[in-house]
């Protein structure tokens, strides 16, 4: 991929996925163009779909592609504060007297920066079991929605056993990644390796470098430290 592919600034390495259903998100609905994966993945991920399917698992992608301006703005939300900002834990944290170092280290938790984001590459998906929600439900993408009591419980030991027959497998488990543990993002593997190794500190430099991103000379005097824990490091299989 180009830098500009890697950072969700081109879109030349994607294609429009028909994903079944409608964004159902409680915190962050989906923009309504045609959700759009890296032009390798569609098909694996139409196996992986069919695979679940006849499990009884009705895989669903609830986010896609996500480009540097939406990654972008909900970046800026959470720096000033439009977004709450959450502990490990997912408790909302008091947010007014953090220091920009510790602001920076509590979005990274949960968010990618601008131009790191995983979902640049068309290579990652959020997905749910459409099939286990009831009607009128909506998906926070929660740990407890994929604990052993939550609706995606049967989805969390089917991918565990079954994704990475077809090339995919979850890069955040909160063992070696600095972001939280997130059961429901899915990464494939052929796509997404080569990426993550492409993405070095330079090419996310030149990213950032004219962007109005809150925070951002503390980001760019942290941006080796911030590459290393937060893009570079990931829970491989």
């Amino acid at each position: 991929m180009t830098p500009e592919e890697l950072t969700g600034r081109a879109r030349t390495h994607l294609k429009p996925a028909a994903l079944a259903g409608a964004p159902m998100l409680a915190a962050a609905p989906m923009p309504a163009a045609a959700p759009m994966l890296h032009a390798h993945v569609v098909r694996p991920f139409e196996n992986l779909q069919r695979a679940a399917l006849a499990a009884g698992i009705e895989l669903e992608a609830l986010s896609t592609f996500r480009d540097f301006e939406r990654q972008l703005a909900i970046w800026n939300a959470k720096w000033n504060g439009a977004t709450p900002l959450l502990d490990a834990a997912g408790q909302r944290l008091d947010t007014e007297h953090l220091a920009a170092a510790e602001r920076i280290d509590a979005i990274l938790m949960w968010s990618a920066l601008p131009g790191a984001s995983r979902h640049h590459w068309g290579s990652d998906l959020d997905v749910i079991d459409r099939r286990a929600l009831s009607p009128g439900s909506r998906v926070a993408l929660t740990r407890a929605e994929f604990a052993a009591d939550g609706p995606f419980a049967r989805l969390d030991q089917w991918l565990e056993q079954h994704a990475g027959r077809f090339g995919f497998f979850r890069p955040f488990r909160g063992v070696r990644s600095g972001v939280q543990p997130e059961p429901w993002h899915l990464s494939f593997a052929p796509v997404a390796e080569p990426a993550r190794l492409a993405l070095s500190v330079e090419v996310l430099r030149e990213a950032l470098a004219r962007a109005p991103l809150g925070g951002g000379e503390h980001v760019r005097a942290r941006l080796p430290e911030l590459h290393a824990r937060y893009v570079a490091c990931i829970d491989w299989p």
